[in-house]
């Protein structure tokens, strides 16, 4: 690593940061200089990745929910220069795709580039790579039974024209896919900043869908406000967006290794408010057997450093 902090002090800045604290806000808080801190979070954010890279493998997810939650890096796309949208990928407008399961809330994946149908299929790629799949003589026709493909996974997303490709190359037959399209009001109000209204949800049973009040992304857009409170630079309004596309990656691949090792949701009570902790999302889907804390996610990043 570039600094020489100690490993205590690494820890505690990490641990701000996990929080919800900005770079500055991490600096007056640990009195280390900003730029320090924006190197660790960069080589701690890509052995957070490593980390999830190795460890969240042969998964075996119910109900994966998809979408892509807006940003920006340096500046907005309206403001890019026609010479830049041609050929800076890396600034303006960004979307940060991935997937909640809803059983046991782990986000088996993310990336983060433009709205594009070739990240629908690196997104795709990326979730399927991780899910175990059936042997290929499963499906073929034995033991007096008939053949047939067996889905590995349940798939609900909305209408981006790019998905239904997307899902195909990565899963074929081995999948169940949905789509649902929410249609809101006052959404294009001027001057109006606020959430809109929802008032219809067009439920769409793409592939193997019996029920399709099963359909849903509601879990995933829930973990959108938890993106947006603990990763300050989806926060709207602020001057704490993103400078370089490297420092965004870094921040939401450390936010969802603690969240995935170190966060602990809530079941619902009878009155659908937050009742019991439950595991880390983690260890519900049985990728570790003990509950960690940010001790011992921080020695798991290290050896990935």
């Amino acid at each position: 690593m570039a600094n020489h902090l100690s490993l205590e002090k690494q820890q505690f800045i990490l641990n701000l940061l996990v929080e919800g604290n900005s770079l500055r806000g991490a600096t007056r808080l640990s009195g280390v200089h900003r730029k320090t801190i924006q190197n660790l979070l960069v080589s701690y954010g890509q052995a957070a990745q490593r980390l999830m890279d190795d460890r969240l493998r042969s998964l075996r997810l119910k109900h994966v929910e998809i979408d892509e939650q807006w940003t920006f890096v340096r500046k907005k796309q309206g403001r890019l220069k026609a010479q830049e949208k041609l050929t800076r990928f890396d600034i303006g407008d960004q979307y940060h795709w991935y997937g909640v399961d809803a059983d046991t809330k782990l986000v088996p994946c993310h990336l983060i580039g433009k709205r594009s149908a070739d990240n629908a299929r690196r997104l795709l790629v990326d979730l399927a790579s991780r899910m175990r799949f059936p042997k290929p003589h499963e499906s073929d026709p034995h033991a007096f039974k008939a053949g047939g493909y067996k889905p590995v996974v349940k798939i609900s997303m909305d209408a981006f024209t790019g998905y239904r490709e997307a899902v195909d190359l990565a899963f074929g037959q081995h999948v169940e896919y949905s789509q649902i399209v929410k249609d809101y009001r006052n959404a294009d109000q001027p001057g109006r900043y606020a959430p809109p209204e929802m008032i219809h949800a067009d439920r769409r049973g793409i592939r193997g869908i019996e029920d399709l009040l099963t359909i849903c992304t509601s879990h995933v857009e829930r973990c959108n406000l938890t993106v947006r409170t603990f990763v300050k630079r989806f926060v709207r309004l602020t001057i704490a967006f993103s400078k370089k596309l490297e420092n965004l990656q870094a921040a939401v691949a450390l936010h969802f290794c603690h969240y995935n090792f170190c966060w602990r949701p809530r079941y619902a009570d009878d009155s659908g408010r937050a009742g019991q902790l439950r595991p880390t999302p983690a260890m519900a889907a049985g990728v570790v057997d003990t509950l960690w804390d940010i001790d011992d996610l921080f020695v798991a990043m290290r050896d990935y450093l």
